[in-house]
């Protein structure tokens, strides 16, 4: 199993995702992260505090900085003056290759692009999806089913969104949560790379809108469905055709939409 070296400094026990006002309400924590590369600033990112080893491996992943865990040979957060500061190590000719892309600016909540500096590198281009789905109505259904109760900090805020791995039967497997739907994926896609869980076993649930870039988060782990809980982009829909990724969205518990169903797996 791929594995990095973590030089973490703040323990997580320190790390708080939720805030409590003099009225007893609940708020998500936000917190801004940055993300230094071999010793030279990429982003700052707006986030939950929480899972953020997970969070880092994901970004580098889904962001095509790494290819796998393993070519992150270090890892250290740490608390700084406004924030944290995530410093990676990667092999040379990755920082090279994220030099080349340029990037250095600040990622709002909300925001999947984070300030790519070429328009070419916005919407990218992945191999098709070749494994058909494992998973039916069904087991969507039951994913749905156990959404809620998987989801203890925005149950606490009613503010963060949450990404599921959910396998064949519709058992939630790892659910991530975050203010920014992104993020949350990215956890966990960090969660699943390190973990060596096989994606092609199951699906992502997302409860967001779906994007243009969540769709390629999806098609960069090579996931066959991706759900979402509200409405698609009309570029999500056009990657996720020219991918043949299965997108299903408006999933609710007894009703959903098969945006794009390449293996005719809800045509009934």
């Amino acid at each position: 199993m791929p594995t990095i070296k973590s030089k973490t400094t703040l323990p997580h026990s320190e790390i708080k995702p939720v805030g409590v006002s003099k009225g007893e309400r609940s708020f998500a924590a936000e917190t801004p992260i940055a993300l230094i590369y071999n010793g030279v600033s990429h982003v700052v990112m707006m986030v939950s505090p929480a899972d953020l080893e997970d969070f880092v491996t994901g970004f580098s992943l889904s962001e095509e900085i790494v290819a796998s865990p393993s070519d992150i040979t270090s890892l250290e957060i740490s608390e700084a003056e406004v924030g944290l500061i995530a410093r990676i190590e990667i092999p040379q000719a990755k920082f090279e290759a994220l030099i080349r892309r340029g990037r250095n600016l600040v990622g709002q909540s909300g925001c999947g692009l984070c300030g790519v500096a070429e328009l070419k590198d916005a919407v990218r281009s992945y191999p098709p999806i070749r494994h058909k789905p494992k998973a039916g109505k069904k087991a969507l259904f039951q994913a749905l089913s156990q959404l809620e109760g998987r989801q203890p900090l925005n149950r606490a805020t009613g503010a963060v969104h949450g990404a599921a791995f959910v396998d064949a039967k519709g058992n939630i497997r790892a659910l991530y949560e975050d203010v920014d739907r992104h993020n949350a994926f990215d956890k966990l896609i960090g969660h699943m790379a390190r973990e060596n869980i096989d994606v092609t076993k199951g699906f992502v649930l997302l409860t967001s809108r779906c994007s243009f870039e969540l769709v390629q988060k999806a098609l960069s782990i090579g996931v066959p469905m991706l759900v979402t809980v509200s409405a698609p982009t009309d570029l999500a829909i056009k990657l996720a055709r020219d991918h043949r990724l299965t997108l299903i969205a408006l999933a609710r518990p007894d009703s959903m939409l098969a945006v794009n169903d390449p293996f005719d797996l809800f045509a009934e």
